[in-house]
């Protein structure tokens, strides 16, 4: 969770003494797991120590310091220097929190009846393999694990949990978390620029190509000289285009059609989006080439309107609004749960 939660309070019934598990049990009690050597010869067993439980769920020392590893990794990725010192102060003691507070908000999701389901999940995976262009679940296992050391199964079952703690939050919290109509269209008139679409613009190119010897430039100069000349008395740009240009544009007479701002190098679009319609720019020389470059038409960035960005608003609002709210109900699940620490807190924090 993004918001700082108060330690839970082990019970008074609460003991120092680590138990063991295998890994995955959602029992408080003792297990043995065998696994087999690397040669599949002999087998040796594997104990998981246990830190605490919570309700019928287990946090082990493993589970804990990946998850700390985890979220050190982050902070450096997004702190330095003091920040990140005090940042990395606490880091154990809240990712400790947010472990306890998942497990909860997990059980709050089913007795709730939480929609979430495996079909939910399985339909999430496959919108990120769409978006980031993984082919298979192969594709997209490779790149969890190289970013997050992490398998597919694991990358599953935490996009499970966060759904349904979102589901919890918002239906117990940020559902009841009053914003007024009049505070949404305020925030959207004083920050009109976060909804703005990309500006466009329409022009049209001719396009000579320098050439590789001193011989072409001089002719290439010479041409661009006739077609400013042609431009000067009266010409049609596009008609002198689909004569001149080098460029496949020139099937068109230069019209690149509309594009938005950044598409083109930077020289051609301040060339062209400091010119008025119909008006010619001066050449513009590359490397290769040089351009003439005619405005057809240029469009202010359109706004959004209100009601496409409002759900967005809502939720950007709410979101501080609830911040005590979210604190309160996740103290209240935390009195109402069966949370042991099975090895002194105190302990666990110091790793």
């Amino acid at each position: 969770m993004a918001c700082r939660k108060p330690a839970a309070k082990p019970l008074p019934n609460s003991t120092a003494k680590a138990e063991t598990v295998k890994p995955g049990t959602a029992s408080p009690e003792a297990a043995k797991s065998e696994a087999a050597s690397p040669e599949g010869k002999s087998k040796s067993e594997v104990r998981e120590e246990i830190l605490v439980v919570v309700n019928k769920h287990i946090i082990t020392r493993r589970v804990l310091n990946q998850a700390v590893e985890q979220q050190h990794a982050a902070l450096y990725r997004q702190f330095a220097g003091k920040e990140l010192d005090e940042k990395l102060k606490d880091a154990r003691e809240k990712t400790l929190q947010g472990l306890v507070d998942a497990f909860l908000l997990e059980d709050k999701g089913s007795e709730l009846g939480s929609p979430v389901s495996d079909e939910y999940v399985r339909a999430s995976i496959d919108g990120i393999k769409k978006e980031n262009n993984f082919a298979t679940d192969a594709d997209l296992e490779r790149a969890l694990k190289g970013s997050l050391g992490i398998g597919l199964p694991e990358f599953m079952k935490r996009q499970k949990q966060q759904a349904i703690q979102q589901f919890v939050l918002q239906r117990e919290v940020f559902s009841k978390v009053a914003v007024e109509d009049n505070e949404l269209r305020a925030y959207y008139e004083d920050h009109k620029d976060e909804y703005r679409l990309p500006s466009r613009f329409r022009i049209r190119e001719l396009v000579i190509a320098k050439g590789a010897t001193p011989d072409d430039l001089a002719e290439a100069r010479k041409k661009l000289e006739t077609i400013q000349a042609g431009l000067q008395s009266g010409k049609p740009f596009e008609e002198l285009a689909r004569v001149h240009s080098t460029s496949p544009s020139k099937a068109t007479g230069g019209d690149l059609g509309w594009m938005n701002k950044g598409f083109l190098r930077a020289s051609i679009e301040e060339a062209a989006i400091r010119l008025k319609p119909d008006q010619v720019s001066a050449p513009i020389e590359t490397d290769k080439d040089f351009y003439l470059i005619q405005l057809i038409a240029l469009e202010d960035a359109p706004m959004k309107p209100f009601a496409e960005v409002k759900a967005k608003i809502l939720e950007k609002l709410q979101e501080p609004k609830a911040q005590n709210a979210i604190e309160q109900y996740l103290a209240n699940l935390r009195m109402r749960a069966n949370i042991r620490y099975l090895v002194p807190k105190e302990q666990i924090l110091k790793g």
